[in-house]
């Protein structure tokens, strides 16, 4: 079993910013850097949606297109934690906010749901305007 569990959500005005962290652990968790990282979002009534993703090396990552320049992605395999910069918030961004994690074997795309075996229950984000 490998768990995660992220923390740093909450509400923010729109403009502002938030840090979310995901930190992993469990029985079968190896070494961290074994897994690919990436963070999803969901919005009420809508279908969850990629949001980044990092390669286990940390040496590429990936953003949705919507989402460039204003979040990043990162880790720190020392940790187990991969982190979520989210800034210039806007309201649309309103969604809980799951990390994932791939074996580093994997070979599909990072930005496909079905590339990632671990979830995590996810943290709430609200944007107010």
């Amino acid at each position: 079993q490998v768990q995660l569990v992220e923390s740093g959500g909450g509400l923010v005005q729109a403009g502002g910013s938030l840090r979310l962290s995901c930190s992993a652990s469990g029985r079968t968790f190896s070494t961290f850097y074994n897994y690919h990282m990436g963070w999803f979002r969901q919005a009420p009534g809508k279908e969850r949606e990629f949001v980044a993703a990092i390669h286990w090396s940390g040496s590429q990552t990936y953003y949705a297109d919507s989402l460039k320049g204003r979040f990043t992605i990162s880790r720190d395999n020392a940790k187990n934690t991969v982190y979520l910069q989210m800034n210039n918030l806007k309201p649309e961004d309103t969604a809980v906010y799951s990390c994932a994690a791939a074996n580093r074997g994997v070979g599909l795309s990072l930005n496909s749901e079905r590339t990632y075996s671990y979830w995590g229950q996810g943290t709430q984000v609200t944007v107010s305007s």
